[in-house]
């Protein structure tokens, strides 16, 4: 069950929009929400995404209003791009780019959002990937 669902955009933007924008195929809302969920996904990794996005079977263990806006706020603007169908376009590029923003934000440790849980890395001995990464200058050899 993705952490949000067609109606849920409703407060974002409204249903009749999102008719006429996917011609009433809702393949492609579907498709929109799971591009921002991924979206979303890839800046907040350090966080327990199963706890906070859920499954396709089981719902968020940890619900949160501020990450269900940020993610509606990037799912209307992957709505939007296929045709604005009477949407003002600039404030729901707004919306996105503020999203993206927060998230970034977020990603850096500049924001500490409450109750989010992290990534339970008690049984690793090394970080997973290549996000580290360091290296000196070569060794000088002076003599005076």
């Amino acid at each position: 069950m993705p952490i949000i669902t067609q109606s849920d955009l409703a407060t974002n933007i409204y249903a009749e929009i999102i008719t006429e924008i996917t011609r009433a195929d809702n393949t492609i809302v579907d498709s929109a929400i799971s591009a921002a969920i991924q979206e979303a996904k890839m800046y907040l990794s350090r966080y327990d995404l199963v706890q906070l996005f859920g499954t396709d079977t089981t719902a968020p263990s940890v619900p949160d209003e501020y990450l269900d806006s940020l993610v509606k706020d990037l799912a209307c603007w992957h709505l939007l791009r296929l045709s604005n169908a009477g949407a003002d376009y600039s404030s729901y590029r707004t919306a996105y780019q503020d999203a993206i923003s927060a998230l970034k934000n977020i990603q850096s440790g500049l924001t500490q959002p409450q109750g989010w849980p992290y990534i339970d890395t008690k049984g690793e001995t090394a970080p997973q990937g290549d996000a580290i990464r360091w290296q000196s200058n070569p060794k000088r050899h002076n003599y005076y």
